[in-house]
C-alpha cells in the first residue's frame, strides 16, 4: 500500500501514525502499567508491607517506565537506521514519515520532562533512573562492539533484554527506594522473569514461515530453522514459568497457583504446537499474540492479584 500522502501530514498527524505502526502507546501503555504495578506489588510484598504507594508516586512512575521504553523505541530507530534503509523501506522513518531529527528531538523533550518531573517529586529516585539510561546509551552504541554483536544474535538480544529488570529495579524503587529502605533479594526472581518474558517476546515477534522470511531482516526461524527457532520459544517460556513458580514463593505460593501457572503455559505455547503442524503466517502471528498475553499473565500473577487480593482482603 502506497503511504507516501501520509508524508505530507502534519507533525502531530504523522508522529500518531508512528506511534501507532511503532509503538502504539495504549497498548503498551496497559501492558507497561500493568509490568510497574506488579514490580512496586511484589516488592511491598516481599517486605512485608501492608497497602500499596501512594497514587501521585504511582502515576509519577507509570509515566517514567512507558517514556523510557518509548526511549527504548526512539534509540532503536538510530541503531537500525542502515539495515531498515537497505531491507524495511516499509517502516516509518526510511520512508519518509517521520525523521531521524524528529525524533531526536522529541527524545530530548521526553528526557527533559522525566527529569524534571522526578527530580521535582521523587528525588531519591534519580539515581536509579541515570542507571537505566546510562545502558541504554550503551545500548544505542552497541556497546561499542556493533559488528562483533551482530554476528551473535544471542548475545546481542541477551545484552540489549538486560534494560528491561533495569526499568524492573526502577519501578520497584518506587516502593523501596522511596519508602526509604533497602531493596528485597527475593525481587531478584521477579527480575529473572522479567528478562525472561522480554525474550519470549523477541522470539515471538520474529518467528516466520518460510515463504515470510524477509532479507537481510532477523527471524529466529530464520537463524535455527522453523521447527528449531519455534520449539527455542516454548522452552524460553517453559523456563520463564519454572522462574515465575519460583517468584512465587516471595507472594502466594500454593499449589492451586502452581496448577493456574502450567495451565497458563499450555495455552500460551499452543500456537507453537498449532505452527509446528503448519507453517501459516496466522499462526506465526498468534505466536507474537500470545507472547504478550503471557507476559500479561505473568505480571498479573506475580504481582497485580497478590496486592488487588491484599488491598481487598
Amino acid at each position: 500500500m502506497d503511504n507516501s500522502h501520509q508524508n505530507e501530514f502534519s507533525f502531530l498527524r504523522r508522529f500518531l501514525v508512528y506511534q501507532k505502526e511503532r509503538f502504539p502507546f495504549l497498548v503498551h501503555g496497559v501492558l507497561i502499567a500493568c509490568f510497574t504495578f506488579s514490580a512496586i506489588s511484589y516488592s511491598r510484598i516481599c517486605r512485608g508491607v501492608e497497602g500499596f504507594i501512594p497514587w501521585p508516586d504511582f502515576l509519577i512512575g507509570i509515566f517514567a517506565t512507558i517514556t523510557l521504553f518509548f526511549l527504548v523505541r526512539i534509540f532503536d530507530e538510530f541503531k537500525d537506521q542502515e539495515d531498515d534503509r537497505n531491507y524495511r523501506s516499509y517502516l516509518p522513518v526510511p520512508r519518509g514519515l517521520v525523521s531521524l531529527n524528529e525524533l531526536r528531538n522529541i527524545g530530548l523533550l521526553v528526557a527533559t520532562l522525566q527529569i524534571s518531573v522526578i527530580a521535582i517529586y521523587q528525588t531519591e529516585m534519580l539515581w536509579l533512573y541515570l542507571i537505566v539510561i546510562a545502558y541504554l546509551i550503551l545500548m544505542g552504541v552497541e556497546f561499542f562492539v556493533p559488528n562483533w554483536l551482530k554476528k551473535r544474535q544471542i548475545a546481542y538480544i541477551t545484552s540489549h533484554m538486560v534494560i528491561i529488570p533495569l526499568i524492573d529495579i526502577y519501578a520497584s524503587g518506587l516502593d523501596w527506594l522511596l519508602d526509604g529502605d533497602s531493596i528485597h533479594w527475593g525481587l531478584a526472581w521477579f527480575f529473572a522473569v522479567s528478562f525472561m518474558n522480554g525474550i519470549v517476546l523477541e522470539f515471538g515477534r520474529k518467528l516466520r514461515t518460510p515463504e515470510g522470511e524477509e532479507e537481510g531482516v532477523i527471524s529466529y526461524t530464520g537463524l535455527y530453522g522453523t521447527r528449531r527457532g519455534t520449539i527455542y520459544w516454548i522452552i524460553l517460556m517453559f523456563v520463564t514459568m519454572l522462574l515465575a513458580i519460583g517468584a512465587m514463593s516471595y507472594v502466594h505460593f500454593s499449589w492451586l497457583m502452581v496448577g493456574i501457572m502450567i495451565a497458563f503455559f499450555i495455552i500460551c505455547s499452543l500456537p507453537g504446537f498449532l505452527f509446528l503442524k503448519e507453517y501459516t503466517a496466522k499462526k506465526a502471528k498468534m505466536m507474537e499474540y500470545s507472547s504478550a498475553l503471557w507476559t500479561l499473565l505473568m505480571y498479573l500473577s506475580l504481582g497485580v492479584f497478590p496486592m488487588i487480593n491484599q488491598l481487598i482482603g
